[in-house]
């Protein structure tokens, strides 16, 4: 009897040392689980300092799909935005109808409109008038006096949102900014005749800005807001930079050589090379991010690069046009583009390519602006968003 009583307190020893190591190993798994869960990068936190190196996401592009539209653009008319880069004003155009209806006095030489990075006001960067127009989204109107801001040619702002960029393009400076009262923050200067387009590195870390005068590239740190480094391309005339979905490479158009340069951000070195048209200008990623279209302009056509082949895979020839500077439309269907040396803008099909409408708008048309885009936030240009 005692044997058995003994065997039999040994095995209820044993079964319960094994619920205990079962309920220990579930409740470890629980925690290994939830410790892993990384909550989505917070683009309103602070001021990135590599803290996302190396988790930036397979498609930078993600957030800007089809009509996926944030809360902050859900009152926003939508209206094309055309700067005469040659007078003092801005033209409104309806996109449903084709006309312009509205045009209102903004300051000299209007060269771009730009999305603020909370999208709820737009810039017309007077880059003559050294000054800022706002302008309302909601009702297409100037929504207040011009702000003062030294040789505002285009401007941008940070992923984070901490700072405006502003492109002094004949000062050989970016001037960080705050994004709301336009006070100065810091000034980079650079060695770079014509700065004047940038995009940013995924993780927020760095842009890399082109330099159309110079024929080279500078690399700007963004948490030190110094010069990582310059990279010279021979022969070259760099206009619009453009990051592909995947993070890693940019792209830059080339207007003397005609074709859009391969770029490893990280290391700064060229990889590769297409030729599209003569005049490569803008650049402008489709909504579902699969191709980037190339606006070539005294080329007079729209190049198609495949952004998963890294190859040309069409060109649409535009005859009698000179397609510039613009956006794609919210569903993804229309690439509206400034005609800078036509004195007209664009409505160019997706589909095919063929131009469904001509609207003339005078004294050279440049950075023209479609509002509202999807995405969370803008990068500033004439509409780049994440």
């Amino acid at each position: 009897m005692r044997r058995s009583t003994g065997c039999a307190a040994l095995l209820v020893a044993l079964l319960l040392l094994a619920s205990c190591s079962a309920s220990s190993e579930s409740s470890a798994l629980k925690s290994t689980s939830t410790s892993t869960e990384q909550p989505r990068p917070d683009p309103t936190s602070s001021r990135t300092k590599g803290s996302h190196a190396g988790t930036a996401p397979v498609n930078i592009y993600s957030h800007i799909g089809v009509n996926n539209f944030s809360a902050a653009t859900r009152d926003a008319r939508t209206l094309v935005y055309v700067p005469e880069s040659m007078s003092s004003y801005v033209d409104v155009i309806d996109p449903t109808t084709y006309r312009v209806i509205d045009r209102y006095q903004t300051g000299g030489r209007p060269q771009h409109v730009v999305p603020a990075w909370d999208m709820r006001t737009l810039y017309a960067t007077n880059n003559l008038g050294n000054s800022l127009t706002p302008i309302d989204p909601r009702t297409g109107k100037i929504a207040g006096p011009n702000i003062p801001v030294e040789d505002p040619y285009i401007m941008y702002f940070t992923p984070d949102g901490r700072s405006a960029i502003v492109v002094a393009e004949r000062r050989q400076r970016l001037d960080f900014r705050d994004p709301h009262t336009f006070a100065l923050q810091r000034s980079v200067k650079v060695d770079c005749l014509g700065i004047d387009h940038l995009d940013f590195s995924a993780d927020g870390s760095y842009l890399i800005a082109s330099c159309e005068f110079a024929g080279r590239l500078v690399k700007i740190d963004l948490p030190s807001e110094r010069i990582a480094g310059y990279l010279d391309l021979p022969g070259a005339s760099p206009q619009d930079v453009k990051l592909e979905p995947a993070g890693k490479v940019f792209y830059v158009a080339d207007l003397l050589l005609g074709g859009v340069h391969l770029i490893d951000g990280a290391s700064l070195r060229e990889i590769g090379f297409l030729r599209t048209g003569r005049d490569a200008h803008g650049l402008y990623p489709s909504r579902d991010a699969r191709h980037l279209y190339v606006s070539n302009r005294r080329g007079a056509s729209i190049s198609v690069i495949d952004f998963a082949t890294r190859a040309v895979v069409t060109t649409w020839q535009l005859p009698g046009t000179s397609p510039d500077m613009g956006g794609v439309s919210a569903d993804g269907k229309v690439l509206w583009l400034s005609g800078r040396y036509n004195d007209a803008v664009y409505a160019i099909s997706t589909t095919d390519g063929h131009v469904i409408s001509v609207i003339h708008v005078p004294n050279r048309p440049h950075g023209l602006c479609l509002w509202p885009q999807p995405g969370r936030y803008s990068l500033g240009h004439t509409g780049v968003t994440r």
